[in-house]
């Protein structure tokens, strides 16, 4: 009963934390990719009510709620994972769909690594300005955190992940239209290789270390004005 009540209470803590970064990461994620579409041709999105900065619409609650909390009681916090509802795209609609395409997927990562940058500077700002309330500046290292997940697992180059969507756009055409084929298999080789530790080992470290970079080095010049 203990150990149930310690689990809980890290939960609640956990979920305040990262209830805001996790919330702005995933709406403005998948609202990039409508206005992307939308602005390239597309207006599937649109229609839809899926081009909003309106939470709701975008959260799928098995992906989004249940399943995140459901692994985290189940791997004591070591392993997370979730999603949200994918933001309908007709790649035919847009005006040059091989090209735009990789626009369209490229837009929710890139959001994602703005975003990361602006919690970073909120947290730089706040040590500044002194301000020791450990929940703001935990909020704050979380959205960098979430984000530059986001930003990295999205990139993988699979679908329908947007990095397999960047890569389909990239590859020739005969290429791209075999490689396309994978998609309805993405989901479950991604999983598969995420719980094989490969995606972790192969792409996620890497990739997220050179990003913390990326965004250290983005903070440096306002890390040195307020010294």
């Amino acid at each position: 009963m203990h150990n149930i009540g310690v689990q809980e209470t890290q939960l609640i803590q956990t979920v305040l934390v990262y209830a805001l970064p996790v919330l702005f990461a995933i709406t403005l994620h998948e609202a990039a990719h409508g206005y992307a579409a939308w602005f390239l041709g597309d207006s599937t999105a649109a229609q839809m009510g899926r081009v909003t900065l309106n939470p709701w619409p975008h959260v799928d609650w098995l992906g989004t709620v249940l399943m995140p909390v459901v692994l985290y009681f189940a791997t004591s916090g070591a392993f997370l994972f979730g999603y949200a509802k994918p933001v309908p795209v007709n790649w035919g609609r847009l005006r040059h769909p091989k090209r735009d395409m990789i626009w369209v997927a490229l837009a929710g990562p890139g959001v994602n690594l703005v975003q990361g940058c602006v919690w970073g500077m909120l947290w730089v700002l706040l040590v500044a300005w002194g301000v020791q309330e450990r929940f703001f500046l935990e909020i704050c290292r979380a959205g960098v955190w979430v984000n530059v997940v986001m930003f990295a697992f999205n990139l993988f180059p699979l679908p329908p992940l947007d990095g397999g969507r960047v890569l389909t756009g990239l590859l020739p055409w005969r290429q791209a239209v075999a490689f396309s084929r994978i998609e309805p298999y993405g989901f479950f080789i991604v999983m598969g290789l995420v719980l094989l530790g490969v995606i972790n080992s192969v792409w996620m470290q890497p990739v997220m270390g050179l990003t913390f970079a990326l965004i250290d080095g983005v903070l440096s010049p306002l890390k040195f004005l307020l010294k």
